[in-house]
């Protein structure tokens, strides 16, 4: 026993303390020492957590093959007759509107600004200065070449004619004296009666007598011209405006208002503009055909008025616009035409035969350029590329890429793509108007 206790005396000397590295720590010998002591008390362990940990894997595993199975039989859509272990799933169709390619003859057409010109415009002014005693037209009417339509006071012009003409009685009695005298002198100088000189003279103061009369007839022709003026009337056939002045206005020649101003409707004109980039083309179809057609259209573009064709060509561009103006004659029995109103000139300059023709909407527009959605018989759809021609207000022409008789899509093609499913929507039913 004394032994022992001397053996763990120099193991204990031999341990150094190391409460001064921050507390004891029991070392190999010191454990033999505890053994030693206590031979007999059992060790206890403590458990060991690699083991717990091992079984999470275990049921995160259990956990997912549950959640497959719930997906498996919760499955959201079943094929009709299809078992609850064997799913289907198949892309819904998606509704569109078609339209057909044609093949037809397709105008081509140059859309441009334009404005309704009379072919003549006249401000009735006043030949003569008096007071308007009347004015004879309605407004707004129709008034013919020659029709009157205002009255000037002509009793003035009245009075001056008669004493024109009374002064011309008086030189041509003066006249005819002078002349009766040199008949007399004419036989008295073959008689050597009378100086030749006195049968001279004579001559001229009949010659003079002439003039006068002559002066005299023609203030009597102007005063007569005075008092048709006095009857004012329409130069031209036409629309007469508002009436620009009242009754009992003094009115004269030099008055820039005027008493209504007239415009020639029938035939009308519309003046329009065209780009010089165009000009040779027109020009030479110009010369081709003979004349051009133009259709007028309202400020909208919408709807139509009335056919001509092309009058005339300026003589010369715009060099600030790069304009040339053009000049469409329209009959214009309707008046479907106002002077000075704002249409939009259609100027067919050729017509292209058996044209692929499309509607605008199915032409579209993204990274392979400009294409179509085509129908297939399966009622699936595939992306065409396309190359487009000329075009008009609702229709496009297509020079490549496209078939006459060929289907495409119109409307929906914003939720299409290539392949896609499509089921196709019947027209709208137009409802006949009363």
């Amino acid at each position: 026993m004394d032994q022992n206790l001397n053996e763990t005396d120099r193991a204990a000397d031999v341990i150094p303390d190391r409460k001064g590295e921050g507390g004891a720590v029991p070392g190999r010998a010191e454990a033999r020492i505890a053994a030693e002591i206590a031979p007999h008390e059992p060790i206890t362990r403590p458990p060991q957590t690699p083991a717990k940990r091992r079984l999470w894997p275990g049921v995160a595993l259990l956990l997912l093959l549950a959640m497959v199975g719930l997906g498996w039989w919760f499955k959201p859509w079943r094929g009709p007759g299809s078992s609850p272990h064997v799913a289907h799933t198949v892309p819904l169709a998606q509704p569109v509107r078609e339209a057909e390619a044609m093949a037809g003859d397709f105008p081509v057409e140059l859309v441009e600004l334009g404005t309704v010109t009379p072919v003549y415009t006249v401000t009735v002014i006043s030949q003569i200065a008096g007071y308007l005693m009347d004015v004879e037209f309605h407004e707004g009417e129709i008034v013919q070449q020659g029709q009157e339509i205002a009255l000037v006071d002509p009793r003035p012009y009245q009075v001056l004619l008669e004493q024109y003409e009374g002064q011309l009685a008086a030189d041509q009695a003066s006249l005819g004296q002078a002349r009766m005298d040199l008949e007399r002198y004419h036989t008295l100088n073959r008689q050597d009666s009378i100086a030749r000189q006195t049968f001279e003279d004579q001559v001229y103061v009949v010659k003079q007598y002439e003039g006068k009369v002559k002066l005299d007839q023609a203030e009597i022709d102007n005063a007569k011209l005075d008092l048709v003026y006095c009857h004012i009337v329409a130069p031209i056939t036409g629309r007469i405006g508002l009436r620009l002045v009242d009754p009992g206005n003094f009115v004269q020649p030099s008055s820039t208002t005027g008493v209504a101003v007239i415009a020639q409707v029938q035939p009308i004109t519309v003046i329009f503009t065209l780009p010089e980039d165009n000009v040779p083309a027109v020009l030479a179809e110009l010369k081709k055909q003979g004349k051009l057609k133009v259709a007028a259209y309202d400020r909208s573009d919408t709807t139509h008025l009335a056919d001509g064709t092309v009058y005339a060509i300026d003589s010369e561009i715009n060099t600030s616009t790069g304009m040339v103006n053009l000049r469409a004659m329209f009959d214009n029995k309707n008046e479907e035409l106002f002077a000075n109103q704002f249409v939009n000139a259609h100027l067919v300059v050729t017509t292209l035969s058996n044209a692929t023709i499309v509607p605008h909407a199915a032409v579209l527009t993204g990274v392979p350029g400009n294409y179509v959605y085509v129908i297939n018989p399966d009622h699936t759809v595939a992306v065409r590329p396309v190359t487009t021609g000329a075009r008009n207000k609702e229709e496009t022409v297509i020079t490549s890429g496209l078939k006459p008789g060929e289907h495409v899509v119109v409307d929906g093609a914003d939720r299409l793509r290539d392949g896609s499913k499509v089921t196709i929507i019947a027209p709208p039913a137009v409802t006949p108007t009363h």
